[in-house]
């Protein structure tokens, strides 16, 4: 009797171990996903090092919203992962002249941004940039203007590279 006993015991052992991996496999692929930042481009807010989980839910019921960070598949090699933060959104107008970022010919309030920031085009600051995007595309740059590789270098985000919006910092170097 005691031999049987401890055989359930060890079936209903491994029927929660079981359980526990499907979960958390349920969890890594269609809730939350972990990240490595690499790189300054996003500096001041996200350093190289941190590590932070991204949320996958909010972009299956609602739209993408202008100032989420995000996670995405860099749509030139979409084995790599790039973070930024979204700036236009589809079927708006984005300019970029002496140092500013307009939408639909008004200035966008850039908070997250120091002050001295200036968005310039081609290491120019001269040049200036006009764009309106397709249905499903997006407009994304990094906050660090002067290091970042982004829509500026004439890619668009379409939606379905989208990974998933920045949720919260785990652990940071800093």
């Amino acid at each position: 009797m005691l031999r049987v006993q401890r055989f359930t015991s060890l079936i209903e052992v491994l029927k929660i171990i079981g359980i526990v991996f499907v979960v958390a496999v349920l969890i890594r692929y269609f809730l939350f996903q972990p990240f490595v930042v690499e790189g300054s481009s996003m500096e001041p807010a996200y350093h190289s090092g941190e590590y932070l989980f991204i949320e996958k839910v909010s972009y299956r019921v609602n739209e993408p919203e202008r100032g989420d960070v995000i996670v995405f598949k860099y749509p030139n090699n979409p084995s790599i992962n790039y973070i930024k933060r979204i700036i236009g959104l589809p079927g708006e107008t984005i300019s970029i002249k002496e140092g500013r970022v307009y939408i639909n010919d008004q200035l966008l309030s850039e908070p997250y941004l120091t002050p001295e920031t200036k968005t310039i085009v081609d290491k120019d600051p001269s040049a200036s940039y006009e764009i309106t995007l397709p249905k499903d595309n997006y407009f994304v740059m990094g906050d660090n203007r002067d290091h970042s590789s982004d829509s500026r270098s004439g890619w668009l985000l379409p939606d379905e590279y989208i990974v998933g919006k920045s949720a919260v910092t785990i652990y940071s170097q800093k």
